[in-house]
C-alpha cells in the first residue's frame, strides 16, 4: 500500500525544528536542576493520527556512548505506557515529565516505546483520513531497547527549572521503506524554551552557505531583550530551524565558524520577525558572509 501523497520526500523539505546546542564541557556537574519535558507536533497533510506508547523517557549526557539505557537519568516512566496522539498537538505542547536531574551538557533524548506486537493491534501507528479506522504500524528499530534516540544538545542549569519541547514533524519522522512506515528519530528535533507554553508560535528561517550550517548557532531574543528565549544549531543538510515562541517581536542572531557574525538588531533598520499564536512566521534565509 502506497502514501504517496503524504510521505512524498517533497513534503520533507517542510519545517524543522531548532535544535538546541549547549555551550561548555560534556561532563555534567554535581548539583542538579529541574528538567521538564514536553512534546509538540507538525501536521501532516492525509494523516488522521499518528500515535506513540510511550513506556520511559531518559536522557543522555553529553559524552556519553551507552547503547543501554541502563544508568542514564530517568525523567519519567509509564505503565501501562503513556499513549500520546501528536496530531492533536499542533502549535500545542503535552508535559509528558519532569525530574531532577545533574547539571550540565545533554546531547540525547531516549524515549522508550512500548513493542507492536504482532497478530494484536499496534500501539505505535498512523491512520489516515482516507480510513481512519485501520492502523497502520510504525516500525521503531531500537525503540524498545535502546529507546528512540533523538540529538539534541541542551544543558541543565543547576538550581533552574529547565525546559526542553520535542517538536515532532511527522513529514520528516515518518518514511515508507516499500510496503511499511519506519518512525525516524531525525524527524523529531529538541527545542530548548524558557517555558512549557500551552501555546505557541514558530519563526522558520534556513542558513546559507552550506559550509556555515556544520556549526551555525541560532539565538531567538525579543526586541528589546539582549537574552535568547530560544536557541540552537540548525539541520545541518538543509540549513533549516524552527523555533517554538510566545507571542510577540523578535530579531535573530546567527554564528558560525568562519563567518561574520549576524545580528538583526544591529540593521538599519533592525531587522524584526512578528509570532502569532497558531502559526509559523517565514524569517527566510539568512545568507551569511565568510570572515576575510
Amino acid at each position: 500500500m502506497k502514501y504517496r501523497y503524504t510521505l512524498s520526500v517533497t513534503l520533507l523539505l517542510a519545517g524543522v525544528a531548532l535544535t538546541f546546542a549547549g555551550c561548555g564541557g560534556g561532563t555534567t556537574g554535581t548539583d542538579s536542576g529541574t528538567l521538564k519535558v514536553a512534546i509538540t507536533d507538525k501536521s501532516i497533510e492525509g494523516a488522521e493520527s499518528v500515535v506513540l506508547a510511550i513506556s520511559e523517557i531518559r536522557v543522555v549526557p553529553a559524552g556519553n556512548k551507552s547503547w543501554s539505557t541502563a544508568g542514564l537519568p530517568r525523567i519519567a516512566a509509564f505503565d501501562p505506557p503513556r499513549v500520546v496522539d501528536v496530531m492533536q498537538l499542533q502549535f500545542q505542547q503535552q508535559l509528558l515529565g519532569e525530574a531532577s536531574v545533574p547539571s550540565g551538557e545533554y546531547s540525547e533524548v531516549r524515549l522508550v516505546l512500548a513493542p507492536n506486537v504482532v497478530g494484536q493491534e499496534p500501539v505505535n501507528y498512523v491512520t489516515f483520513t482516507a480510513d481512519p479506522t485501520q492502523r497502520v504500524a510504525l516500525r521503531t528499530p531500537s525503540g524498545q531497547q535502546s529507546g528512540l534516540k533523538v540529538l539534541g544538545r541542551f544543558v541543565v542549569q543547576a538550581g533552574e527549572i529547565n525546559v526542553i519541547v520535542l517538536d515532532f514533524n511527522p513529514m520528516r519522522a515518518i518514511v515508507q521503506a516499500g510496503p511499511n512506515l519506519n518512525l525516524k528519530p531525525t524527524g523529531i528535533r529538541i527545542v530548548q524554551t524558557e517555558q512549557v507554553l500551552p501555546t505557541f508560535g514558530g519563526l522558520t528561517g534556513m542558513v546559507s552557505p552550506a559550509e556555515a550550517r556544520s556549526t551555525a548557532f541560532v539565538s531567538i531574543v525579543p526586541q528589546g531583550q539582549t537574552q535568547a528565549i530560544a536557541k540552537g544549531t540548525v539541520n545541518p543538510e538543509t540549513g533549516e530551524f524552527r523555533a517554538l515562541l510566545p507571542p510577540g517581536t523578535y530579531y535573530v542572531r546567527i554564528e558560525a565558524l568562519g563567518f561574520q557574525e549576524y545580528d538583526g538588531s544591529l540593521l538599519i533598520p533592525p531587522q524584526l520577525f512578528t509570532v502569532t499564536v497558531g502559526q509559523d512566521a517565514a524569517a527566510g534565509e539568512f545568507q551569511l558572509t565568510a570572515s576575510s
